[in-house]
């Protein structure tokens, strides 16, 4: 734990997001940004870690996360995107979609465009849930039950599919560029493909049995195919949207609400999820030969695989992993990333070797030297 920093701020922390850095850079992040909920006044806040130049453990460690600039924020953060290095999109309790602009000169914040009440019910605001982009697009999704298409260099909305689900939609991603994927509080995953104009989903996947809420994402970077979802009960599924309506692979992995899950950007083989019950898990898969038949981290080695079969295609043995769930051959370690918590772990960002994540307990905390 010696590279792990802990800064209290104030405020219960719903979002984490590292500042993009260059593909072409090997730098590390130095700047992420915050955003909160369930607090007075909410903010969107962006802090500094600066340049952690040194490479022996236990330099360059003691120094806490320092503010940079803030902004109000009209409701709870129920999630935000950067779009670019200057550019970071919010989604609000109140069914506003948000551009703010960071100016890193004057280090500033301002709202460069909004979209209020983007999301709503017939007479009251609906809860913009989730928000992605890949610039200059925009994509939101609701409680209402409605996507949002925008794009961050026109002041109107682009598309709206009105009625794409009957229930809260709780978080989106990218599978390629025209189709995404969202996730439902009855356990469903639904594939738009957007080259479409139809507003029915071109594939519905879902849990069987027990409809459980699924509350996050993510698309395996490398592999479009494999996306990881975390749900009401606290189960990590790996799916195979070529191959299954169902997940290849289930996990125990927290007692309470998963919040979110994260492949590693550049090192999928890396996974990461964080939950209600005050935990942040790394996930690892390895061959046999590289790690003992044992897994780290007690209660979180029961494992249930719904397929002994790797998939067509999927002929690399880390991407089998996470696939099967073979925990057995010790293809799969878990290892606690936080001192003891008690309270929610809302969020987390990762990349390079710099994780940060965001509590209810007002508190941020940031690992530097993840082992990725």
């Amino acid at each position: 734990m010696e590279s792990v920093n802990a800064k209290y701020v104030s405020q219960k922390i719903s979002k984490v997001r590292w500042r993009p850095v260059s593909l072409s850079s090997l730098q590390q992040p130095e700047i992420f940004a915050t955003g909160s909920w369930d607090n007075e006044d909410n903010r969107v806040t962006f802090w500094s870690i600066g340049n952690q130049g040194h490479s022996s453990l236990g330099e360059g460690f003691d120094e806490d996360p320092q503010l940079l600039c803030e902004h109000k924020h009209e409701g709870d953060v129920l999630d935000f995107q950067f779009l670019d290095q200057d550019r970071v999109i919010t989604a609000s309790s109140t069914g506003g979609v948000t551009i703010f602009r960071y100016n890193q000169s004057k280090q500033a914040l301002s709202v460069a465009h909004q979209w209020a009440r983007a999301h709503h019910y017939p007479c009251e605001n609906a809860p913009c849930t989730s928000v992605m982009c890949s610039s200059p697009e925009i994509v939101t999704a609701g409680e209402d039950g409605r996507i949002i298409v925008y794009r961050a260099d026109q002041e109107g909305i682009v598309r709206v599919i009105d009625n794409a689900d009957s229930s809260t939609i709780h978080a989106i991603t990218y599978l390629k560029t025209t189709e995404i994927l969202t996730v439902n509080s009855i356990g469903q995953l639904k594939i738009w493909d957007f080259r479409q104009q139809s507003n029915t989903p071109a594939q519905i996947l879902s849990l069987s049995g027990d409809r459980v809420p699924l509350h996050c994402v993510d698309r395996h970077p490398n592999q479009q195919h494999i996306v990881a979802t975390g749900g009401q009960d606290g189960m990590l599924c790996v799916w195979d949207v070529r191959q299954s309506n169902t997940p290849f692979s289930l996990m125990e992995a927290h007692s309470a609400e998963m919040w979110e899950v994260h492949f590693h950007p550049t090192n999928p083989d890396h996974l990461f999820t964080c939950s209600e019950d005050g935990s942040l898990l790394h996930w690892e898969t390895s061959s046999p030969s590289d790690m003992p038949s044992f897994l780290q981290g007690g209660r979180n080695n029961s494992m249930v695989s719904r397929s002994a079969m790797a998939p067509a295609g999927g002929n690399q043995s880390l991407i089998n992993a996470w696939l099967s769930g073979d925990s057995s051959k010790g293809r799969l370690e878990t290892t606690h990333m936080l001192p003891s918590q008690t309270l929610a772990v809302n969020s987390l960002d990762v990349l390079g070797q710099c994780l940060v994540c965001g509590t209810d307990g007002e508190a941020i905390f940031v690992n530097r030297q993840v082992p990725v």
